[in-house]
């Protein structure tokens, strides 16, 4: 009988560990469930953990981890997480790896943070093979390896991690450690979406949004976007805010956009903060407040958001919500063209060519049209044209002219319609052709440049390039004198005269 008294406690107490591990295996790896049926009993798992039992050491370990049932203690942590894990208890090695990851109870070491990382992703611990994947994408603790990466993330991702799977959907969506593949970045990133990841739920609307392994489908963008914006993911409360702002897959609504914008942009979200200075800006889904567009304009702008930079530039070059300040200008132009920003580009090349900010410097002005000219840049283009035209800091060079003429020209560009129809009439940098002045000098007419509708009126009047017609030619000279070209008002008096 006083065998089976002695034999009741220990039969009891493996009952309880019974219980403790079944309870660890329904908890599927959620360690805060550990570290609540831990605190409860922590008394029990100090003396079994005392006694060699490495799940007791492992759940003593996590209660100093967390200061459950105990003052929180990182030294006593480690200890206790460092004999589980030295017996091969896994979610143990995993904690233990945080710990130096972090630098909790040990000196941060990203080596030893990974080696037992290794120790516990082998054994098979979800968690443990994310945050593996996780120091080999980035190279922490170990040389970067996207292969390795994909590898961990996988492993993970397959048990079911959310973060793994949001991570590997990455991997395909960027082409890292795997061919680029969208259809597979799409399958990854529902998986964990589905489950409530809001990163994962942010990156499958953006698959939705451009149609990227999906169907386009904006109304489904919008549904995952709400989803993650909602658990307060900024950079879903960003987009959600622009679904709201041009009006795709919900009504357009500014108030709404601004009420996203603002909420990403308190977050920190650059692009949230450009956004919601540019709503203030031109009172867009909020009173226009030109003091608010610079408050949020400078915020993204010092996180080194161009397009931001450009915008407080433009508001001290005009004085709107600042003092006018060209010096300033200057200073963010700068910054915003340095990243290639066009506009800024264009606009410190005009700055340089003005002198305003800055000393007059033709040949910095034309490097900084040239650099938004070959990006594209209409008016860049002309300007550029413009150099060479006159050999303003670059060699006279009429071919080139011509060259950036048409540039911009074909994009529509009334002012380089005109000079190129000039270049035309009078064979500068390319072979006299009335025809072809005239069709450039109607294209920038059309678009009611006066100038233009002048020389196009003159063709008429002298027959060059065109029949002559002094009908076209008095259309075109009303149009003109009308705008307050005086050269057309005085060949208008001059046919008058002449009773035409």
């Amino acid at each position: 009988m006083k065998k089976l008294y002695i034999l009741v406690p220990v039969i009891l107490f493996c009952i309880f560990l019974y219980i403790a591990v079944m309870a660890l295996i329904q908890s599927c790896g959620k360690e805060s469930n550990d570290s609540a049926f831990a605190q409860s009993n922590f008394d029990s798992y100090m003396r079994e953990a005392q006694n060699g039992d490495e799940i007791s050491q492992y759940f003593v370990g996590s209660c100093y981890l967390e200061g459950l049932g105990v003052s929180q203690d990182y030294n006593q942590a480690v200890a206790w997480l460092l004999k589980a894990a030295e017996q091969g208890n896994a979610r143990a090695q995993y904690k233990l790896a945080k710990c130096y990851y972090n630098g909790e109870g040990v000196t941060q070491d990203y080596s030893q943070a990974v080696y037992w990382c290794q120790e516990s992703a082998e054994q098979g611990n979800a968690a443990a093979q994310h945050r593996l994947g996780v120091c080999y994408y980035y190279g922490i603790g170990l040389p970067n390896d996207y292969n390795q990466a994909v590898y961990w993330y996988r492993k993970s991702a397959e048990q079911g991690d959310a973060d793994a799977q949001n991570n590997l959907g990455e991997c395909y969506y960027y082409g890292e450690g795997v061919t680029k593949d969208y259809n597979q970045a799409v399958y990854w990133y529902q998986k964990a979406a589905e489950q409530g990841d809001a990163d994962a739920q942010n990156n499958l609307g953006e698959c939705y949004y451009y149609g990227e392994g999906v169907t386009k489908d904006y109304t489904q963008a919008v549904y995952w976007f709400q989803k993650a914006a909602e658990q307060g993911d900024a950079k879903a409360q960003y987009n959600f805010g622009c679904c709201y702002y041009y009006g795709e897959g919900v009504t357009k609504d500014y108030s709404k956009a601004v009420y996203w914008y603002q909420k990403a942009a308190e977050q920190g979200n650059a692009k949230a903060q450009c956004n919601l200075g540019l709503c203030y800006d031109n009172g867009e889904g909020v009173t226009q407040d030109y003091n608010q567009a610079v408050y949020w304009f400078q915020k993204a702008a010092e996180k080194g958001h161009a397009k931001a930079q450009y915008n407080l530039a433009v508001c001290y070059d005009n004085g709107e919500g600042v003092d006018k300040d060209y010096n300033q200008a200057v200073y963010w132009y700068r910054k915003s063209a340095e990243q290639g920003f066009v506009n800024a580009q264009y606009n410190l090349g005009n700055r340089y060519y003005s002198g305003e900010g800055v000393p007059k410097d033709y040949s910095k002005a034309v490097y900084w049209y040239q650099k938004a000219a070959e990006q594209g840049d209409a008016k860049a283009q002309y300007n550029f044209g413009c150099c060479y035209y006159y050999g303003e800091g670059v060699t006279k060079d009429y071919s080139k002219a011509v060259y950036w003429y048409q540039k911009a020209a074909e994009q529509g560009y009334a002012v380089a319609q005109y000079n190129f129809g000039c270049c035309y009439y009078y064979g500068e940098g390319v072979t006299k052709d009335y025809s072809k002045a005239v069709y450039w000098y109607q294209k920038a007419a059309e678009q009611g440049y006066a100038v233009a509708q002048y020389n196009f009126g003159c063709c008429y009047y002298y027959g060059e390039g065109v029949t002559k017609d002094y009908n076209q030619a008095v259309y075109w000279f009303q149009k003109a004198a009308e705008q307050g070209n005086a050269a057309a008002q005085k060949k208008l008096n001059e046919l008058k005269a002449k009773g035409l």
